[in-house]
């Protein structure tokens, strides 16, 4: 790059962290999973579509709307954040900002009220505060992960740090689950209450996603905080930082053919990672509106998926170290694209497209319809696939970034994951709601997947 000011600092000579600096890492992901597990994805969401706005229909649209706008914002800023992070050395400073935003934005989630149409657009302006603090948030640690283990190495701890947010996001669920269902484990609470004197009628179990996420948040953070080697501060002030910040970023952007390799892999990650997030924020809603599970039902459906997905992460970050992150990436998109398929093949009255099957019988046995045996079976599938998906494209970043542009490259890393990430929500909101079906959105998740994986084949992976 041309110019001094542009650029990037020298890359610390290679070493490994503490193994409380490793841990506190790792306790990052641990700490902000819940939000994603029982917020976004298998309580909160699919209550927010089903009760609260109440039609399913209308509701995976206007929360398709919602992760719209919280990806585009992020798309835009995350780049340029990233660039400033590595101008001024620091990235806790900027985890810390987000992660209040975090807190705040799921703490509004607790107003989320069923049957209050009023309070939709205040709830779903809480629920983009809280996408945007989690998501920036994730941009800095990640920028970290590359200074704290060797190369050879960072394929396990990042494999490890997904495995250990799916643990904690299924400890998340397990706790939700007991709170508004105390009967599965033998306490029975006063009529129309869950436990703790939670009133049934207006969903306080479901609203307390919300806080309770903050709270785990907060307190399950703090190892990173306290011991996570920071970068080295390099002087800049923040005033100082962003106008370098912007300097860099803009004189990258001019020279990406420079950086070609990595380019490529930002483009097929934006396309498939946005796939992937489409069907991880929808396969609830789409099982709630297809069965009309409730938080029972969705609960143990998160429970089961997010148990395959934490141990598949785990293995795939061996699995990523010896055969590479690129195999593992390409092996886990032929996962997800059978696991879509299959899961919008059921419905109610059918399954895999040609069988018709009874529908399930009101008030029958948990799961007692063959078409939710047959989703569940492609949803351990989409967990298989989903774990070495996430965990491996993040090392993979990791290993492409030039050195001393780590925090730059994963601000694109995020702008890839989230430029077109406001683009399928946005396709699944217009097609579910021209074709009046929940099923549109298997076509759109397909198409994005299969595009990120034919691109994925023309990168170059250095080992």
């Amino acid at each position: 790059m041309t110019g001094t000011a542009a650029q990037p600092h020298a890359a610390p000579p290679p070493r490994e962290a503490s193994f409380l600096g490793r841990f506190g890492w790792v306790m990052f992901d641990w700490a902000n999973q819940p939000f994603f597990t029982i917020v976004t994805t298998f309580i909160f969401a699919p209550y927010f579509a089903a009760q609260m706005v109440g039609d399913p229909v209308r509701g995976q649209a206007i929360y398709g709307y919602t992760q719209s706008a919280a990806g585009l914002i992020i798309a835009i800023l995350s780049p340029f954040l990233g660039a400033m992070a590595d101008a001024s050395g620091r990235r806790k400073g900027y985890i810390l900002f987000f992660q209040v935003l975090t807190v705040i934005g799921c703490i509004g989630l607790w107003w989320a009220y069923p049957n209050r149409p009023d309070l939709v657009l205040p709830v779903a302006v809480a629920l983009v505060i809280a996408t945007i603090g989690a998501e920036f948030s994730i941009v800095f640690n990640n920028a970290l992960l590359p200074s704290l283990v060797r190369p050879e190495r960072i394929g396990r701890l990042s494999g490890a740090g997904w495995a250990m947010g799916y643990v904690g996001g299924i400890i998340a669920l397990v706790a939700i689950l007991i709170i508004s269902r105390p009967e599965l484990i033998g306490i029975t609470p006063p009529e129309g209450q869950a436990l703790f004197g939670l009133d049934r009628a207006t969903a306080a179990a479901e609203r307390l996603t919300g806080p309770a996420s903050a709270l785990w948040l907060v307190v399950f953070v703090v190892p990173m905080f306290l011991f996570t080697p920071d970068i080295v501060h390099s002087g800049l002030g923040r005033v100082a930082a962003a106008r370098e910040g912007m300097r860099r970023l803009v004189d990258t952007v001019r020279q990406l053919r420079k950086y070609r390799n990595p380019t490529t892999f930002l483009a097929a990650y934006m396309i498939y990672n946005d796939g992937l997030a489409a069907v991880i924020a929808l396969g609830g809603i789409y099982a709630a509106g297809t069965f009309g599970w409730g938080t029972t039902e969705l609960g143990i459906f998160g429970i089961l998926l997010t148990t395959v997905a934490a141990i598949a992460a785990f293995v795939g970050g061996t699995l990523d170290d010896r055969l590479g992150s690129k195999r593992t990436v390409q092996l886990a998109i032929v996962l997800v694209t059978i696991a879509t398929i299959g899961i919008v093949s059921v419905t109610a009255t059918s399954a895999l497209f040609v069988l018709d099957l009874p529908a399930k019988v009101a008030g029958g046995a948990l799961f007692g319809s063959i078409q939710e045996k047959i989703f569940f079976v492609f949803a351990v599938i989409l967990g298989l696939g989903m774990g070495p998906m996430q965990a491996a494209s993040r090392t993979m970043m990791g290993r492409l970034a030039p050195p001393g542009m780590a925090g730059e490259f994963y601000g694109l890393y995020a702008l890839s994951g989230k430029a077109t990430t406001f683009m399928a929500p946005f396709c699944i909101a217009v097609a579910t709601q021209y074709f009046m079906s929940q099923r549109a959105a298997g076509v759109v998740v397909v198409i994005f997947l299969a595009v990120g994986f034919i691109l994925l084949t023309r990168v170059r992976e250095e080992r």
